[in-house]
């Protein structure tokens, strides 16, 4: 094996998810006065986790957010994930032969909390493959760009993480991964209509290489 584990990011990654939690957000900022369109709930959101842009919403919208604010909107996105969730093609076929080449050493390292992540997998059907193995940003002091994510993850599994494997879509994740420590490659979906995100920024934050198909990524590894 090349590296010693492979951490996946779940949303953009294995996941087609963006743009459906993107369009409930949008709308849930709307009803609060903040009007902003998909594109740019997509931009400033991407990577990151809800509980730490709470203050930032409040900042726009110029109140203090309903105490079940957080909760309704993870009820309405969670709501329309179990409609409307399709994996990004070939990553079922690419965590399969990951899985099996590396012995099980791979997981699942989202800033989503983790009722998300894996009400999520369960339905493409990819949470066997990461039984034990799923980290969410919201179980660790700093969530994404810190490293503490990856960092838990690679203890968890007992390995360094200097010697893994990191797959992210998002500046974000990158740069988490980079801080880590691990060899972070940088995944580009061509199908996604709202991203703004460019192989050249993820390049700029540490990406190693890019690559646009999930099918490739068994032999990167």
């Amino acid at each position: 094996m090349k590296y010693s584990a492979v951490f996946f990011d779940c949303d953009g990654v294995l996941v087609d998810s963006e743009h459906i939690s993107s369009f409930v957000l949008r709308d849930m900022l709307q009803e609060l006065g903040l009007t902003m369109t998909q594109i740019q709930v997509h931009a400033h959101f991407n990577g990151k986790t809800m509980k730490d842009e709470l203050q930032w919403i409040s900042s726009q919208v110029g109140k203090t957010l309903p105490d079940n604010w957080l909760f309704e909107f993870w009820q309405r996105r969670n709501a329309m994930l179990s409609l409307h969730l399709e994996p990004i093609p070939h990553a079922n076929e690419c965590v399969k032969i990951i899985h099996t080449n590396y012995a099980g050493l791979i997981a699942c390292t989202s800033g989503g909390d983790r009722n998300k992540i894996e009400l999520q997998l369960s339905k493409v059907g990819l949470l066997h493959f990461f039984e034990g193995k799923v980290f969410s940003g919201y179980e660790v002091a700093l969530s994404k760009p810190a490293p503490d994510l990856y960092l838990k993850a690679a203890s968890a599994l007992g390995v360094d993480p200097k010697k893994c494997a990191v797959i992210e879509d998002s500046v974000t994740g990158v740069i988490a991964g980079v801080a880590a420590g691990a060899k972070v490659f940088g995944f580009i979906n061509p199908h996604d209509k709202f991203s703004l995100t460019t192989a050249k920024d993820l390049l700029e934050v540490g990406a190693c290489s890019i690559f646009t198909d999930m099918i490739k990524l068994p032999d990167l590894l």
